[in-house]
């Protein structure tokens, strides 16, 4: 065919299709660049036409397009230059899922699992539970119909790229004419183009980030205002106002005094473990010099506003008062230069049947969580008085597990149908918490060792259940997508916040219990007013499900971390993410603020502690906050065990920090 019939084809289509004022153009530059018409042409009965119009459609719609275009430039990213390798890689993720959407969408569901197949295993590392979720899209109609396919239909992913691997990858498209390709990027793609060379790290945790309609949704939300500060008239404002915070002499000579005085056996077990703490502290080089950065360090921090609560809060006992001000009066100031003791307790013979652990307050109590639905709750003190330190976790008919006098050194709570994901105790350890697959939270007390109260409300699996800082309320979150405020006088929940568009897998209190935290599979951290049951905070950034959660002291601040090892510590204040934290290699199951804010412990499925200084990450340079420096937070200490992945961590209220896990056999 030649070059003036293409150019009367083209024009036919033109007018076909009802473009008339481009037919006109393109008839006015015809006939200025070869001073010729157009033959009058039938454009609507000429065979020759239809037959180039219908292989022109016929090569839009052919699905064997989406797997040579996604090949092509796949293998182009892959064989680039390794200094811009991993910026270009950043784009085939959006690209393969809108791909294998379109390809669903046209109806060509064969490709379309063929393509998925093909190549998913590129992405499984960093994003299987994605691909997971998008494997069960099938029919066109599933594009609509599921929440996650939609709401990436819908949104577009901000990439940070430097402007030579930005025009090398323009430069690709146009040069092979991969139109296809260039429309889905077009589409579905922000580009952030920065100058200079690419960065170093790839795994820049701003890189890549979904905006669009969840985006806005969560800038509106973050607009709210909300009081993070601590509650009027706390035991903190008492001891400030008093000036009654001891020095490191007056420390001692309590501590000797409270060793001498029977009265409570836990509570001398935990002053005893942490006198020894305190002892080993006085003896360290750091010294008097520990004493001075501490306090230094803390008088830089303004104090944090004072707000009233929105909760009529529990009565708390003259006993359990006193006791909590004279840990607070003896706690040890921690630092960078200052770090904790540590108590690890280790779960033995469990044959991978713990799902969770819990410690008490002050430590002289642990729980554990088990697969064939019991509970075990150990008293540190009678283990010390039998002359065992371990934690067994096997069936009753262990002989291990039996004291001198012939009766077992843990308590056991029965009463769910399910495995046990979750246990908490109340802040003077008199209750325990307990949530299930089996749908229930059960209340039990520690003095009766009996099941008090079943509460029912959710109708799946509760992943995780915790007391409010004041005990009677708790929270408890579930497969359901809902999170649940509770009192312990009531069967029925007081609240239930929805807005997660996955499980929602872990929860934790604001210090002055006018908020809950909670983070779920879809990625997200959310912030709900207790009162109002109102959703004021969207925090996006995670890459994977989020596991963990911890409120600093002050209430300024939160951690979180995901099941990649990723921690994130975010201002509720303004719903940034001040900095992330990269260490950990597995799933980081649990984390923990020092008494007053200065260190952030992190316990991994990787078999270690680590410690983190949260003082410097906060106080940014503004050179710091123009450039987006992304590794601020320093990392400290890391405590390896042998083989144990690490379930709970707790500071005490003296700033002993406590650690638990199950001992798991080393891969061989």
């Amino acid at each position: 065919m030649d070059p003036e019939q293409v150019d009367e084809f083209v024009m036919g289509y033109l007018k076909k299709k009802g473009f008339n004022s481009a037919a006109k153009q393109l008839q006015e530059a015809l006939h200025h660049n070869n001073g010729g018409t157009f033959n009058s042409t039938d454009y609507h009965n000429d065979p020759e036409l239809t037959k180039l119009i219908r292989s022109f459609s016929q090569s839009e719609n052919d699905p064997t397009r989406y797997r040579d275009g996604y090949s092509k430039l796949r293998s182009w990213a892959y064989n680039s230059l390794d200094l811009y390798k991993h910026e270009l890689l950043r784009v085939m993720y959006p690209v393969f899922i809108h791909c294998y959407m379109d390809l669903v969408g046209k109806g060509h569901t064969q490709e379309a699992r063929s393509f998925f197949n093909s190549f998913r295993r590129d992405h499984e590392m960093i994003h299987l539970r994605d691909l997971q979720k998008l494997e069960g899209v099938l029919v066109p109609s599933h594009l609509e119909e599921m929440e996650f396919a939609r709401s990436l239909r819908q949104s577009k992913v901000n990439i940070k790229i430097c402007q030579y691997s930005y025009d090398l990858l323009l430069q690709y498209l146009h040069r092979t004419e991969s139109t296809l390709m260039l429309g889905i990027i077009n589409e579905h793609i922000n580009f952030q183009v920065y100058s200079g060379q690419p960065n170093s790290s790839s795994d820049d945790i701003d890189a890549v980030t979904i905006v669009g309609s969840f985006q806005e949704t969560a800038d509106h939300v973050n607009q709210k205002e909300i009081q993070w500060g601590l509650l009027e008239d706390s035991l903190e404002d008492r001891l400030e106002k008093t000036g009654s915070l001891l020095s490191d002499s007056e420390k001692g000579q309590g501590e000797s005094k409270d060793g001498d005085i029977d009265d409570s056996k836990k509570r001398s077990n935990e002053i005893g473990k942490q006198g020894s703490s305190l002892k080993k502290l006085k003896k360290d080089k750091a010294g008097n010099a520990t004493a001075k950065v501490a306090r230094q360090e803390t008088s830089i921090v303004s104090p944090a506003p004072r707000v009233k609560p929105e909760l009529a809060l529990p009565v708390m006992s003259t006993d359990v008062e006193e006791s909590i001000l004279e840990d607070l009066r003896n706690r040890v100031q921690l630092s960078s230069v200052a770090m904790p003791s540590v108590s690890f307790y280790t779960f033995v013979n469990t044959h991978n049947g713990l799902n969770c652990a819990s410690i008490s307050h002050d430590g002289s109590l642990v729980a554990g969580g088990f697969s064939d639905s019991s509970i075990k709750v150990w008293d540190m003190a009678k283990i010390g008085q039998a002359g065992s330190g371990a934690l067994q976790g096997e069936s009753d008919t262990n002989d291990q597990n039996v004291g001198p006098n012939g009766r077992r050194n843990y308590t056991l709570l029965l009463g769910h149908s399910g495995p046990v994901y979750s246990a908490t105790f109340s802040p003077p350890g008199d209750f325990v918490l307990s949530s299930s697959a089996d749908t229930t939270i059960r209340l039990w007390s520690t003095q009766l060792n009996a099941n008090l109260v079943c509460y029912k409300g959710h109708n799946y699996p509760v992943w995780d259940v915790q007391f409010s800082p004041f005990g009677h309320y708790f929270a408890s979150c579930s497969h359901d997508r809902t999170a649940r405020i509770w009192s312990m006088d009531r069967v029925q929940p007081l609240r239930i916040m929805a807005g997660h568009l996955s499980d929602v897998d872990c929860v934790q209190w604001h210090p002055n219990c006018n908020y809950i935290a909670t983070g779920s599979s879809d990625k997200t951290v959310r912030l709900w007013d207790v009162q109002t049951g109102e959703c004021v905070r969207i925090f996006i950034g995670h890459r994977s499900m989020v596991l963990s959660l911890a409120m600093s002291p002050d209430g300024r601040y939160m951690a979180s971390g995901d099941e990649d090892g990723t921690i994130m510590m975010w201002d509720l204040s303004t719903a940034r993410c001040i900095t992330p934290l990269m260490g950990h290699n597995s799933c980081v199951w649990s984390l923990s603020y020092s008494g007053e804010g200065s260190l952030l412990a992190s316990g991994s499925a990787d078999c270690t502690v680590k410690l983190w200084d949260v003082t410097s990450s906060t106080k940014l340079t503004k050179a710091e906050e123009k450039n987006g420096n992304s590794n601020r937070l320093r990392s400290l200490r890391t405590f390896p065990t042998k083989s144990t992945p690490v379930h709970a961590l707790r500071f005490s209220r003296r700033n002993l920090l406590f650690a638990a896990g199950a001992l798991a056999k080393p891969a061989s």
